[in-house]
């Protein structure tokens, strides 16, 4: 949102680590930064290096979050994730809270700031900047792109109730002492209600409308169906499998199908896939930059939307959502019917969503798609969906801001 936010009025000033480790990284987006953007840094140490050794991967080896695993779980693997989760309070990021409260209490000192946004996870973020807006009486904007003691895999931490109680405390020190909380769905957002008694605002991710339409695509000849993103095992679209397989004892469903997968995805799910008899039809594509990959989305015929079938699900809203909005292609979505995400495709006519036991539904839907497709009618003509542009969303956090100072 930064690249908008100089048109509402605001400078962003973005503090980050300089040489943090990421699951992936893609130089392409830094064509995306506006110029007038400040990009501040200092040093962090994390513990991935340990990790690696300790699970036997590779120096340049990439670390990946949210529980993706490329073969069945060790046991280094599980008593990695005890230590992450009772030692790395509130996560790995954590041993650049005091140098990073330092750093930016300087720069503070030093420069006119009108206020703070800390945006996790990384949870850490929220910690330094609280400590750095008490310290120095600037307003701030405690942003949750995610939840923290309500994640999905917040129960697969295998937390000891001592640190269970100190992720807990460190929430509500966060919820407490922000001058604003805001998060990306309605659901969350009650949640974080329940949790601090404030009224919490929800601001969206929403998607980049100049990414989108830069010039003509050919749709794709087979009948595509495309993920963008991480896949890990709570969003296994078994449903959508099991139609697919008996659809494909039709020749010519069998001839048409193509599943494209575009980023990291668990083994497990690869595992459904071939059990299910699809492998033939699969298609992955590990990693591909921003630009490539928007532009496989509006290649595609099919969008697929699989929602984490986890207890926290009615909140859950993936990013790729709205750039699936952007690419304009019809969605269909496993996951439930009551969320958040279920909404956003009903407002926005862009797709349905099926509950992950709905066999029936998914059926008559595929075979709604699949029809459209033989009849080049497959479209999202919708003209709601401009409002989930990140410009709108950028304007709803200058109010915000304007607001609070």
């Amino acid at each position: 949102m930064t690249k908008y936010l100089p048109e509402f009025g605001w400078k962003p000033i973005i503090y980050t680590p300089s040489n943090g480790e990421s699951p992936v990284e893609d130089h392409s987006l830094v064509n995306e930064v506006h110029p007038d953007v400040e990009v501040i840094q200092s040093p962090i140490w994390e513990p991935y290096g340990f990790y690696k050794k300790f699970t036997g991967k590779k120096k340049h080896e990439k670390v990946y979050s949210g529980f993706i695993n490329d073969k069945k779980e060790s046991f280094t693997q599980k008593l990695s994730v005890f230590i992450r989760g009772n030692f790395f309070i509130p996560d790995a990021r954590k041993f650049w809270i005091k140098p990073g409260v330092k750093f930016l209490s300087e720069y503070v000192n030093n420069n006119s700031i009108d206020a703070i946004i800390s945006t996790g996870p990384p949870h850490t973020t929220h910690l330094i900047a609280k400590a750095v807006a008490l310290k120095n009486n600037i307003p701030w904007i405690a942003d949750f792109r995610d939840p923290w003691t309500n994640i999905d895999f917040y129960d697969q931490l295998r937390l000891t109730s001592w640190a269970d109680k100190k992720h807990r405390r460190l929430e509500q020190e966060v919820l407490k002492n922000a001058s604003k909380i805001v998060t990306v769905s309605e659901h969350w957002s009650e949640d974080f209600k329940k949790l601090s008694n404030r009224d919490i605002q929800v601001i969206r991710n929403g998607f980049d409308h100049t990414d989108f339409g830069l010039s003509s695509v050919k749709l794709d000849d087979n009948f595509s169906i495309c993920h963008l993103g991480s896949m890990n095992k709570d969003r296994n679209p078994e449903t959508l499998w099991k139609v697919l397989a008996t659809k494909t004892t039709n020749q010519e469903f069998a001839k048409n199908l193509e599943i494209k997968l575009i980023g990291q995805v668990d083994h497990s799910i690869l595992q459904s896939i071939e059990q299910f008899g699809l492998t033939p039809y699969l298609k992955i594509i590990p990693f591909m930059p921003h630009s490539g990959a928007i532009t496989e989305l509006e290649k595609s015929q099919v969008l697929l939307l699989p929602i984490n079938d986890t207890p926290n699900s009615l909140g859950v809203v993936p990013g790729k959502i709205y750039e699936y909005l952007g690419a304009r292609r019809p969605v269909i979505a496993v996951g439930p019917i009551q969320g958040d995400s279920s909404s956003i495709l009903k407002d926005s006519g862009a797709g349905k969503m099926f509950d992950y036991n709905d066999n029936d539904g998914v059926t008559a839907y595929v075979d709604e798609l699949y029809h459209k497709f033989q009849s080049n009618e497959l479209s999202v003509p919708s003209s709601e969906i401009m409002k989930y542009s990140r410009k709108n969303m950028a304007k709803k956090y200058s109010e915000l801001l304007k607001d609070l100072t």
